[in-house]
């Protein structure tokens, strides 16, 4: 039996940002996730109590019809209680396959900063590294056009 209802959904609470919202849905869906569990067990541990019970062999033939049909509602009773719990199993893979992919794309996003950061940064080193090495051409260059070293090739036939 599915006591908690839709868990897949989740309304945001209050706080600041997606991220408040998001920890408030995950401790309601716990919540209600928590709820079904208990539940589901708790109609299990219930309806098997009241099978070995039912489950006395008596004499009166009509007794024996009725306690028979007792232990199989009991019996379809407890299918349905693990029917929820393997649905249940079902839901909390989904949940744990899904966001994983959401901490993965997080994480993938935050490299993509961390990258674009240093992408930046290797920009402007290269761009300083030049403009110092045109700097320092220009200057070697006036320092060799005025040196002795080229007016003495000059000079030279």
């Amino acid at each position: 039996m599915n006591k908690g209802g839709g868990v897949l959904g989740g309304g945001g609470g209050g706080g600041s940002g997606p991220t408040a919202a998001a920890a408030a849905a995950a401790a309601q869906k716990q919540k209600t996730l928590l709820n079904r569990v208990e539940g589901d067990i708790a109609n299990i541990v219930d309806n098997f109590s009241h099978l070995v019970n039912v489950a006395r062999v008596n004499d009166p033939p009509v007794r024996n019809s009725q306690e028979a049909f007792m232990m199989e509602m009991r019996a379809a009773r407890m299918v349905q209680a693990a029917d929820s719990l393997l649905k249940l199993v079902s839901e909390l893979k989904q949940t744990a396959i899904f966001s994983g992919f959401a901490s993965l794309n997080d994480h993938v996003e935050q490299r993509r900063v961390e990258f674009n950061q240093l992408g930046e940064k290797t920009d402007r080193l290269l761009s300083r590294i030049g403009e110092e090495a045109a700097a320092s051409l220009t200057e070697f260059e006036s320092h060799y056009s005025s040196s002795a070293q080229k007016t003495i090739q000059n000079l030279q036939p």
